[in-house]
Formats: C-alpha cells, sequence, structure tokens
C-alpha cells in the first residue's frame, strides 16, 4: 500500500481546492464588506494558552509537543478566539473602538473523525473589539448571515439559533439546581442534542440531576430580558429577524462565553453546528490584557461544504477555477519558437495566457482544447508568420483577423 493522508485530513486536488476557495472568498468578501479587517497567527501557540481558559483536561482534544530538546509545550490550534485575545491583549489600550478582525485559517483538533467534524479544518472567525451593545452582536450575526446568502442560502435554509448564558444559568438555578453544578449541567444541556434518550438519563443520573430539570427548554419561552430585548430590535433593523429564533438549549461549552450566544444550524437538524459564538467580555482580561468586551464566532468549511452539496448549491470544482482570457497555439515551426515569449509578453502585462503542450499541428484539434479551457481568444501561431503576422479567433463570436505580431497586445487590451 502506498503512503496515504493521515486519518481526518484531505488532500485537495485543483477541483477540490478551487471549491473551499470559493467558499473562502464568500467570507473573505463578507468581512471587507462589513470593515473586518484580515488578521493570521501562528499554527501553534503554547499549550498553556489553551489551559488558561479551558482546564488541564483539554489536553487530550489536542495535538500537543514538545521540541526535541526543550522544555516548553506548545500545541497545534484547535480554535482561534484565544489567539485573538492574546494578540488583542498584546495591542492593549491601544487597540481602536471597535477593532474589527477576521481570520481565514487551518485548525487542528485530536478526536475521532466523524461526519462533519474532521481533525484538520479550514475556519472563518469573526470577532468585534470595544462594543458592549446588542448592536455588535448583531453586526456579527449579520456578517456571517451576508456570506451564507452570496452562497446561495436563504433563512428557509439556515437558521440562527440565539440564547444567553445568564438566562439559561437563571432558569437552571430556578428548577433547584445547585451553583456547584451549574456547570455540569451547562455541559450536558450543550451536548444533549447529540445524545440518545438513554445516554442522557445515564449521564444526569450519574450527576444527580433530574431530567425534568431540562424540561423547560424544549418549550417556547417568552423571556424578558433587557440584552434579547434590544438584539431583537437590532435583528430587525438589519432585515435578518426570519432567519433567527431565540433557544435557549444553546449555550455553547467554551466557559469564556459571557452572554450572548447563537449557533447556526441547517433547519432540519441533519448536520452539526454550521457556526457558533457568542459575546466573551472578559477573555482578553484573561490574557493579561486591559478588559474589552468582545463578540464574535467561528465557522468550519466541513460542515458548511456538507449543507452546501446537499441544497445543490456546489458546483463542481472546475466551475470555480479561474479561466485565461487568451490561449495560445502553435501549427507552425515558426510558432514554436516565439510561443514562449508571447506567452511572457502577455503575462508580464497582467493577461491571464495559457499554451497548448499538444505537437500536432492540426488547427482543429488545437482549437477544440482551447474551448475546454473557456478562453475568449486564441492566438494561433501558424503560417501568417512569415508575413510577420498571427491569427487572433475570438471563441464568442467566431471572428477571426490576422494582426501583425507587434500589434498583438494592443489588440488585445482594446
Amino acid at each position: 500500500m502506498g503512503h496515504q493522508a493521515p486519518k481526518g485530513t484531505r488532500d485537495f486536488y485543483p477541483d477540490d481546492l478551487a471549491v473551499l476557495r470559493y467558499i473562502e472568498n464568500a467570507w473573505r468578501s463578507a468581512s471587507i464588506n462589513a470593515g473586518f479587517q484580515e488578521i493570521q497567527g501562528p499554527t501553534f501557540e503554547h499549550l498553556d494558552l489553551y489551559t488558561i481558559k479551558s482546564g488541564e483536561g483539554i489536553v487530550n482534544e489536542l495535538f500537543s509537543f514538545k521540541r526535541s530538546g526543550g522544555d516548553v509545550d506548545y500545541a497545534l490550534r484547535p480554535e482561534f478566539t484565544p489567539t485573538l485575545a492574546r494578540m488583542a491583549a498584546a495591542k492593549g489600550r491601544s487597540l481602536a473602538v471597535p477593532t474589527k478582525w477576521f481570520a481565514i485559517s487551518n485548525h487542528f483538533r485530536a478526536e475521532r473523525p466523524q461526519r462533519g467534524r474532521l481533525r484538520e479544518f479550514t475556519q472563518w472567525n469573526v470577532d468585534m473589539l470595544g462594543i458592549d451593545d446588542p448592536a455588535a452582536d448583531a453586526e456579527i450575526i449579520a456578517t456571517a448571515i451576508h456570506a451564507l446568502t452570496a452562497l446561495g442560502l436563504t433563512s428557509k435554509d439556515i437558521v440562527v439559533r440565539i440564547s444567553h448564558r445568564e438566562v439559561v444559568v437563571k432558569m437552571l438555578k430556578d428548577a433547584g439546581v445547585v451553583e456547584e453544578q451549574i456547570d455540569i449541567a451547562l455541559s450536558i444541556l450543550d451536548k444533549r442534542e447529540k445524545m440518545t434518550p438513554d445516554a442522557f438519563a445515564e449521564i444526569t443520573s450519574k450527576h444527580g440531576l433530574k431530567p425534568d430539570v431540562f424540561a423547560q427548554f424544549d418549550t417556547d419561552l417568552s423571556i424578558q430580558h433587557e440584552e434579547l430585548t434590544s438584539l431583537k430590535k437590532e435583528l430587525n433593523a438589519w432585515g435578518i429577524q426570519d432567519w433567527c429564533t431565540f433557544d435557549f438549549n444553546i449555550v455553547r461549552g467554551l466557559a469564556y462565553y459571557t452572554g450572548i450566544v447563537f449557533e447556526i444550524h441547517e433547519r432540519s437538524g441533519a448536520e452539526r453546528a454550521i457556526a457558533g459564538g457568542g459575546r466573551y467580555n472578559k477573555l482578553v482580561e484573561m490574557f493579561n490584557g486591559p478588559k474589552i468586551p468582545a463578540a464574535g464566532f467561528g465557522m468550519g468549511d466541513v460542515v458548511l461544504s456538507l449543507v452546501l452539496k446537499d441544497k445543490g448549491l456546489l458546483s463542481r470544482g472546475e466551475t470555480y477555477l479561474s479561466e485565461p482570457e487568451v490561449f495560445v497555439v502553435s501549427a507552425s515551426d515558426e510558432g514554436d519558437a516565439i510561443i514562449a515569449s508571447i506567452i511572457s509578453e502577455l503575462r508580464i502585462n497582467g493577461i491571464h495566457a495559457r499554451r497548448s503542450y499538444k505537437s500536432t499541428r492540426n488547427v482543429g484539434k488545437l482549437l477544440t482544447e482551447a474551448g475546454k479551457t473557456k478562453s475568449r481568444l486564441v492566438i494561433i501561431l501558424g503560417k501568417e508568420l512569415k508575413q510577420n503576422k498571427v491569427v487572433v479567433k475570438n471563441m464568442e463570436n467566431g471572428e477571426q483577423h490576422e494582426i501583425l505580431k507587434e500589434d498583438l497586445l494592443t489588440y488585445i487590451n482594446s
């Protein structure tokens, strides 16, 4: 057997990578159009960047390592938010208000691969720092929706499920959950939808929690909460209210969330969450930075790709490959001698030009090859070169003209 890619990773051939770049372009365009600036951090961080906020237990979920002969532990990044918080803390009070950052980067998780969850994946992160107001949360959600809209999805396909950590904690306490059990209750609620009834009954019993504590989250509740009321008005202002619903089953598993939280799902619930995020007003402070309110989300490419394919919204990868403007073919010895210089001049002048590598002089076959690239123009280097001319064929209307070789660039640009 030959070597294979590690389990839970992917090889991207040109068509595959073109699909990923198509998704990334939608992410990047939505970010830039909303005024977010792109940042990037290292692929690996010091291990304690993750244990500070999540405890030592997270180490089993990471690809961690120690440099040979060194005494410092590192880990491949499983998410971007801790890196963002570290970078924000380093800037301190010099951060603009608001600071709007986004990143598109690879992440790694040392866990069992399954549908919608791989060990290496690409994730889009969008964060706004400096504004502690539901208006910022609404803009964050709107930015995610704008990218999904660009990819062809609608509110009939996607739902944003919004909750609030403080509200959920109060509901649990009102149902009799004591302070010491709140964290485990939140963890169970976060995972409940992914558990079988038997597994759910077993884990609640194990921790001394009554199943009916969680039954209240299955009913439609009218919760009066200042931030959620304000958020609802902002969602209406953004015109995205049809995408959103309030659902207090959503708590997000990461403990650094402090207020509004949300997850983006395909409406049928057939897949894992497409994205998740919320407010984390204390995270930058945890990394010795100033107290900076912040909100953001992460959206991975794996589940999103599955949803887009299921909805028939992803074409074959070749559809997203860049098409050349000009295709150059040689049908003569004279053409063979100058094809490289012709191609070079075109490319130096910013024209996307490709060439045929076939040895045939059959112009019909060469034009068939050119047609498959969807080039607008074909330059034929044939017998006309004896008069210092080349043939330019317009593949859109079938017209062709003989052009002096030195006028070729001017003709193409015109």
